[in-house]
Protein backbone atom coordinates (compact mmCIF):
# COMPACT_ATOMS: atom_id res chain seq x y z
CA UNK A 1 0.00 0.00 0.00
CA UNK A 2 1.25 3.35 -0.83
CA UNK A 3 2.50 5.42 2.09
CA UNK A 4 -0.82 6.85 3.90
CA UNK A 5 -1.32 9.34 6.93
CA UNK A 6 -3.19 8.56 9.84
CA UNK A 7 -3.97 10.92 12.77
CA UNK A 8 -5.13 9.61 16.23
CA UNK A 9 -6.83 11.99 19.07
CA UNK A 10 -5.71 11.10 22.85
CA UNK A 11 -8.76 11.15 25.20
CA UNK A 12 -11.06 8.11 24.34
CA UNK A 13 -9.17 7.36 21.03
CA UNK A 14 -5.79 5.99 21.95
CA UNK A 15 -6.08 6.42 25.81
CA UNK A 16 -8.96 4.39 27.44
CA UNK A 17 -11.06 5.30 29.56
CA UNK A 18 -9.13 5.31 32.11
CA UNK A 19 -6.36 7.50 30.45
CA UNK A 20 -4.07 4.13 29.95
CA UNK A 21 -3.02 3.02 26.64
CA UNK A 22 -4.09 -0.43 25.46
CA UNK A 23 -1.73 -2.99 24.72
CA UNK A 24 -3.06 -3.55 21.51
CA UNK A 25 -3.15 0.25 20.16
CA UNK A 26 0.37 -0.12 21.10
CA UNK A 27 1.16 -2.47 18.86
CA UNK A 28 -1.02 -1.43 16.09
CA UNK A 29 0.91 1.94 15.29
CA UNK A 30 4.41 0.08 16.16
CA UNK A 31 2.67 -1.84 12.95
CA UNK A 32 1.25 1.05 11.59
CA UNK A 33 5.21 2.56 11.38
CA UNK A 34 6.74 -0.45 10.11
CA UNK A 35 4.90 -0.81 7.01
CA UNK A 36 5.83 3.03 6.09
CA UNK A 37 2.94 5.12 7.15
CA UNK A 38 2.90 8.22 8.73
CA UNK A 39 1.36 8.20 12.35
CA UNK A 40 0.91 11.86 14.02
CA UNK A 41 -1.19 12.41 17.25
CA UNK A 42 -4.32 15.41 17.00
CA UNK A 43 -5.36 16.50 19.91
CA UNK A 44 -7.19 19.25 22.46
CA UNK A 45 -4.30 18.64 24.78
CA UNK A 46 -1.92 20.87 25.23
CA UNK A 47 2.33 19.69 24.35
CA UNK A 48 3.48 19.01 27.66
CA UNK A 49 0.40 16.86 28.54
CA UNK A 50 1.32 13.56 26.14
CA UNK A 51 5.04 14.19 26.40
CA UNK A 52 5.33 10.79 27.75
CA UNK A 53 2.79 9.01 25.24
CA UNK A 54 4.71 10.78 22.19
CA UNK A 55 8.04 8.98 23.61
CA UNK A 56 6.18 5.48 24.74
CA UNK A 57 4.67 5.72 20.43
CA UNK A 58 7.53 7.31 18.85
CA UNK A 59 5.67 9.76 17.45
CA UNK A 60 7.12 13.63 16.62
CA UNK A 61 4.58 14.94 14.52
CA UNK A 62 1.09 16.38 16.60
CA UNK A 63 -1.36 18.61 16.34
CA UNK A 64 -2.52 20.35 19.70
CA UNK A 65 -4.54 22.40 21.01
CA UNK A 66 -7.37 21.74 18.96
CA UNK A 67 -5.34 23.17 15.47
CA UNK A 68 -3.76 26.11 17.12
CA UNK A 69 0.11 24.95 17.72
CA UNK A 70 1.40 21.79 14.92
CA UNK A 71 4.40 20.57 15.21
CA UNK A 72 6.12 18.36 12.33
CA UNK A 73 8.75 16.13 12.97
CA UNK A 74 9.57 17.92 15.94
CA UNK A 75 9.34 21.01 14.52
CA UNK A 76 7.05 24.28 14.96
CA UNK A 77 4.75 23.93 11.82
CA UNK A 78 1.93 26.15 12.24
CA UNK A 79 0.70 28.80 15.44
CA UNK A 80 -2.05 30.50 16.04
CA UNK A 81 -2.55 31.96 19.26
CA UNK A 82 -5.37 33.99 20.61
CA UNK A 83 -5.96 37.81 20.88
CA UNK A 84 -4.36 39.18 23.99
CA UNK A 85 -6.87 41.82 24.16
CA UNK A 86 -10.09 39.94 23.93
CA UNK A 87 -9.14 37.14 26.13
CA UNK A 88 -8.40 40.18 28.46
CA UNK A 89 -11.96 40.58 28.09
CA UNK A 90 -13.32 37.27 28.47
CA UNK A 91 -11.10 37.07 32.04
CA UNK A 92 -12.72 40.06 33.41
CA UNK A 93 -16.06 38.73 32.25
CA UNK A 94 -16.21 35.64 33.69
CA UNK A 95 -14.71 36.93 37.05
CA UNK A 96 -18.21 38.61 37.48
CA UNK A 97 -19.86 35.34 37.55
CA UNK A 98 -16.59 33.74 39.62
CA UNK A 99 -15.85 31.88 36.37
CA UNK A 100 -11.86 30.99 36.50
CA UNK A 101 -10.24 30.36 33.32
CA UNK A 102 -6.48 28.62 32.48
CA UNK A 103 -4.07 30.31 29.87
CA UNK A 104 -2.20 27.45 28.12
CA UNK A 105 0.83 28.32 25.98
CA UNK A 106 3.38 25.47 24.55
CA UNK A 107 5.04 25.04 28.05
CA UNK A 108 2.62 25.66 30.89
CA UNK A 109 -0.36 26.74 31.89
CA UNK A 110 -1.52 29.10 34.49
CA UNK A 111 -4.96 29.85 36.47
CA UNK A 112 -6.41 33.56 37.13
CA UNK A 113 -7.13 31.92 40.51
CA UNK A 114 -5.68 29.77 43.34
CA UNK A 115 -8.32 27.60 43.58
CA UNK A 116 -11.91 26.35 42.75
CA UNK A 117 -13.98 23.63 43.08
CA UNK A 118 -15.12 23.89 38.75
CA UNK A 119 -11.35 23.79 37.90
CA UNK A 120 -10.22 21.27 40.43
CA UNK A 121 -13.06 18.57 39.38
CA UNK A 122 -12.85 19.25 35.67
CA UNK A 123 -8.97 18.57 36.06
CA UNK A 124 -8.64 15.81 37.66
CA UNK A 125 -10.17 14.05 34.95
CA UNK A 126 -7.24 14.28 32.40
CA UNK A 127 -5.28 12.30 34.95
CA UNK A 128 -2.18 13.99 34.29
CA UNK A 129 0.74 14.79 37.42
CA UNK A 130 0.72 18.59 36.65
CA UNK A 131 -2.18 21.51 38.03
CA UNK A 132 -2.42 25.25 36.77
CA UNK A 133 -0.57 27.30 39.12
CA UNK A 134 -1.85 30.92 39.84
CA UNK A 135 -0.44 33.90 37.60
CA UNK A 136 -3.48 35.84 36.04
CA UNK A 137 -0.77 37.82 34.41
CA UNK A 138 0.71 34.68 32.19
CA UNK A 139 -1.66 35.77 29.22
CA UNK A 140 0.75 39.70 29.07
CA UNK A 141 3.95 37.48 28.87
CA UNK A 142 3.16 35.13 25.90
CA UNK A 143 1.29 33.79 23.36
CA UNK A 144 -1.59 31.84 24.17
CA UNK A 145 -2.53 29.40 22.37
CA UNK A 146 -5.74 27.63 24.28
CA UNK A 147 -7.58 28.76 27.02
CA UNK A 148 -10.00 27.00 29.56
CA UNK A 149 -13.04 28.56 30.84
CA UNK A 150 -14.42 26.98 34.13
CA UNK A 151 -18.51 27.52 33.97
CA UNK A 152 -21.41 25.25 33.69
CA UNK A 153 -23.27 24.19 30.19
CA UNK A 154 -25.93 26.88 30.45
CA UNK A 155 -23.78 29.43 31.55
CA UNK A 156 -21.33 29.04 28.29
CA UNK A 157 -23.96 30.90 25.53
CA UNK A 158 -23.43 34.18 27.21
CA UNK A 159 -19.73 33.89 26.66
CA UNK A 160 -20.28 32.43 22.96
CA UNK A 161 -22.27 35.78 22.54
CA UNK A 162 -20.42 38.14 23.27
CA UNK A 163 -17.21 37.05 22.35
CA UNK A 164 -17.63 35.87 18.23
CA UNK A 165 -13.84 35.86 18.02
CA UNK A 166 -13.34 32.99 20.02
CA UNK A 167 -15.17 29.72 19.59
CA UNK A 168 -16.26 27.26 22.77
CA UNK A 169 -15.77 24.00 22.57
CA UNK A 170 -17.01 21.59 26.04
CA UNK A 171 -14.93 18.81 26.84
CA UNK A 172 -16.56 18.50 30.36
CA UNK A 173 -19.98 19.08 32.24
CA UNK A 174 -17.77 22.09 33.84
CA UNK A 175 -15.05 23.13 31.58
CA UNK A 176 -15.34 24.69 27.46
CA UNK A 177 -12.47 24.89 25.50
CA UNK A 178 -11.53 28.74 24.45
CA UNK A 179 -9.74 28.78 20.60
CA UNK A 180 -10.08 31.38 18.00
CA UNK A 181 -12.75 31.22 15.61
CA UNK A 182 -12.12 29.44 12.84
CA UNK A 183 -10.05 27.48 14.50
CA UNK A 184 -9.84 23.38 14.47
CA UNK A 185 -8.20 20.55 14.20
CA UNK A 186 -9.17 20.13 10.71
CA UNK A 187 -6.72 23.44 9.94
CA UNK A 188 -4.24 21.77 11.97
CA UNK A 189 -4.61 18.75 9.41
CA UNK A 190 -4.39 20.95 6.70
CA UNK A 191 -0.79 22.19 7.87
CA UNK A 192 0.98 18.78 8.61
CA UNK A 193 -0.82 17.41 5.03
CA UNK A 194 0.64 20.30 3.12
CA UNK A 195 4.08 19.90 4.85
CA UNK A 196 4.37 16.31 4.08
CA UNK A 197 2.51 16.15 0.23
CA UNK A 198 -0.91 14.34 1.11
CA UNK A 199 -4.01 14.26 -0.51
CA UNK A 200 -7.32 14.00 1.86
CA UNK A 201 -7.93 10.70 0.09
CA UNK A 202 -4.49 9.54 1.58
CA UNK A 203 -5.23 10.87 5.14
CA UNK A 204 -6.80 8.89 7.92
CA UNK A 205 -8.51 10.38 11.36
CA UNK A 206 -9.63 8.42 13.88
CA UNK A 207 -11.70 10.30 16.75
CA UNK A 208 -14.31 10.50 19.32
CA UNK A 209 -14.87 13.72 20.69
CA UNK A 210 -17.02 16.35 19.67
CA UNK A 211 -13.57 18.24 18.85
CA UNK A 212 -13.38 15.81 16.23
CA UNK A 213 -16.08 16.26 14.15
CA UNK A 214 -14.54 18.73 11.99
CA UNK A 215 -11.62 16.79 11.57
CA UNK A 216 -13.17 13.74 10.85
CA UNK A 217 -15.50 15.36 7.86
CA UNK A 218 -12.12 16.75 6.40
CA UNK A 219 -9.84 13.72 5.79
CA UNK A 220 -10.77 11.43 2.96
CA UNK A 221 -10.97 8.21 5.26
CA UNK A 222 -12.51 9.04 9.17
CA UNK A 223 -13.17 6.67 11.95
CA UNK A 224 -15.36 7.04 15.03
CA UNK A 225 -14.90 5.33 18.02
CA UNK A 226 -17.46 2.95 19.80
CA UNK A 227 -17.44 4.65 22.87
CA UNK A 228 -18.09 8.12 20.81
CA UNK A 229 -21.58 10.50 20.95
CA UNK A 230 -23.35 9.98 17.73
CA UNK A 231 -23.06 13.18 16.27
CA UNK A 232 -19.57 12.09 16.33
CA UNK A 233 -20.76 8.35 14.34
CA UNK A 234 -22.53 10.55 12.02
CA UNK A 235 -19.48 12.99 11.14
CA UNK A 236 -17.38 9.50 10.36
CA UNK A 237 -17.17 7.71 7.55
CA UNK A 238 -16.45 4.31 9.58
CA UNK A 239 -17.68 3.35 13.29
CA UNK A 240 -14.84 0.83 15.21
CA UNK A 241 -15.38 -0.62 18.34
CA UNK A 242 -15.19 1.16 21.98
CA UNK A 243 -11.76 2.03 22.74
CA UNK A 244 -11.86 -0.48 25.59
CA UNK A 245 -12.28 -3.16 23.09
CA UNK A 246 -9.28 -2.71 20.84
CA UNK A 247 -10.90 -0.16 18.93
CA UNK A 248 -8.15 1.35 17.21
CA UNK A 249 -6.49 -2.25 15.92
CA UNK A 250 -10.41 -3.09 14.78
CA UNK A 251 -10.52 -0.05 13.50
CA UNK A 252 -7.27 0.03 11.41
CA UNK A 253 -7.70 -3.83 10.55
CA UNK A 254 -11.35 -2.55 9.28
CA UNK A 255 -10.08 0.23 6.74
CA UNK A 256 -7.55 -2.25 5.32
CA UNK A 257 -4.37 -0.69 7.00
CA UNK A 258 -3.49 -3.49 8.59
CA UNK A 259 -4.48 -7.12 8.13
Amino acid sequence: MKQQLIFFDIDGTLLDHDKQLPLSTKQAIGALKEKGHEVAIATGRAPFMFEELRKELEIDTYVSYNGQYVVANNKVLYKNPLSTETLAALTRAAATNDHPLVYMDHEDMKATVENHPYMEESMSTLKIDRYPTHNPKYLEEREIYQSLLFCKNEDEAQYADAFEQFRFVRWHPLSTDVLPAGGSKARGLQAVMDAFDFTAERVYAFGDGLNDIEMLQFVGNSVAMGNAPDDVKKAAKHVTKDVQENGILHGLEMVGLLK
